[in-house]
């Protein structure tokens, strides 16, 4: 019996140690933690994600190179999700049950984001989105999901409205927007903040499709508001500032971020600069694109991608918002300590609040709310040049659960 113990004794400790090991969490060891990221690499939509991931990319070789976080190097895994709803699934699929992954880090296309919910919740992975608002998948509330770095929408709504009633001390505002969730997301929050500040909203909700928006801008003309907000798709912006200009409007012109991709284009399908004597740009970045409170990140854009750079069109618009995604998954990480689990990252993430140097106002996640940041600036076009305007503009609608 006595000869038996030391065999006994050496079963229970591997049993042990095998349980140990069927707890630890995926995509981690000792020196590495593995996320998955994902944007549109590839196809139309490439502009909204392709250089949004290399802004990423970037920041976790920075951190990389400092050392990782407490001594574990970021391991990246990419995939292309061609801002589909399909695609992005079947690439959080792939980097879940195939790649291993500890997180995911992905998602410049809103309704792509929503559709994959249901998966992330039931495969309880950590997802933090990388650009899209994504309100769908973080309202109400899920454990596992995270967002919104550049701005939810009904943070879009909100903050335009308190940039028309405080800069433009409009009373009464013109509102269009879609007739689809998306549109619904940013009225919620236009109308919430038009209450609170007593404001008269004119809303004309049209179909993303629209071809002909005579009927809704003559409905705007006839309200006669102090201030035109748009916060539609990019085509329908160019179709309704076109006919605002053809319609005699001299009135101010907000345009939300969701339509500003590629301002150039935007100003060729309006086809007249004299369309842009009163028009305005939602910017949710810090300062104008290349400005001097950004310079840090284009200094390191062109660092990495020399090559990327010397081509005409890049960096990419929404290029820095990749680095305050980034930074709330390292955050995290740092906060949940040495002895990582998806648990304690996920505990951390709803205790983030840090200045990214990015965006127009702080990341900030709490428990019963997963969108990062609320707040944007504004910025004066005239189809060429870009000024900013003072100050910047949060939306005060808060979550309240039904």
């Amino acid at each position: 019996m006595k000869q038996l113990k030391p065999l006994v004794l050496a079963i229970a400790a591997f049993a042990a140690l095998g349980t140990v090991h069927a707890q630890q969490d995926p995509g981690i060891t000792d020196k590495t933690v593995k996320i998955g990221v994902f944007a549109p690499l590839s196809g139309n939509s490439m502009a909204y994600g392709f250089d949004v991931l290399n802004a990423a990319k970037m920041y976790y070789d920075k951190i990389n190179k400092e050392g990782g976080v407490h001594g574990r190097k970021i391991e990246l895994v990419i995939e292309d999700d061609r801002c589909n709803a399909n695609d992005l699934l079947a690439a959080a699929k792939k980097l879940t049950e195939q790649d291993k992954v500890f997180a995911l880090n992905g998602g410049s296309c809103s309704a792509a984001v929503v559709g994959a919910r249901e998966y992330i919740e039931r495969s309880q992975i950590p997802y933090v989105m990388l650009n899209a608002s994504g309100d769908g998948a973080l309202y109400p509330p899920s454990k596992y999901i995270y967002g919104a770095f550049s701005i939810s929408q009904r943070a879009v709504g909100g903050s335009m409205v308190q940039f028309a009633a405080e800069h433009f001390k409009g009373k009464k505002i013109g509102y269009i927007n879609h007739d689809d969730a998306y549109g619904s997301w940013n009225q919620e929050a236009a109308e919430f903040q038009a209450k609170k500040l007593g404001v008269d909203l004119q809303i004309q909700s049209i179909n993303p499709n629209l071809t002909d928006v005579t009927a809704p801008m003559l409905k705007i003309r006839a309200a006669n508001p102090d201030v035109l907000l748009i916060t539609t798709y990019a085509r329908p912006v160019s179709l309704l500032v076109k006919k605002a200009h053809e319609l005699g409007w001299t009135k101010p012109i907000v345009i939300a971020v969701n339509g500003t991709a590629d301002l150039k284009q935007l100003v060729e399908n309006v086809g007249s600069k004299e369309a842009f004597k009163n028009v305005y740009l939602q910017e949710v970045m810090l300062d104008v694109p290349g400005g001097e409170k950004l310079k840090w990140v284009y200094d390191m854009y062109k660092q990495y991608y020399p090559e990327l750079a010397a081509k005409p069109g890049y960096p990419q618009t929404y290029m820095p918002y990749g680095i305050p995604s980034a930074m709330t998954v390292v955050n995290a990480l740092k906060a949940a300590g040495p002895q990582l689990t998806r648990e304690k990252f996920l505990t951390a993430l709803s205790q983030t609040k840090f200045d990214s140097g990015v965006m127009a106002g702080p990341i900030e996640l709490t428990a019963t709310d997963h969108a990062g940041q609320k707040s944007a600036i504004y910025l004066k076009f005239d189809g060429d040049n870009k000024a900013a305007v003072p100050g910047s503009f949060r939306s005060l609608w808060v979550y309240q659960p039904k």
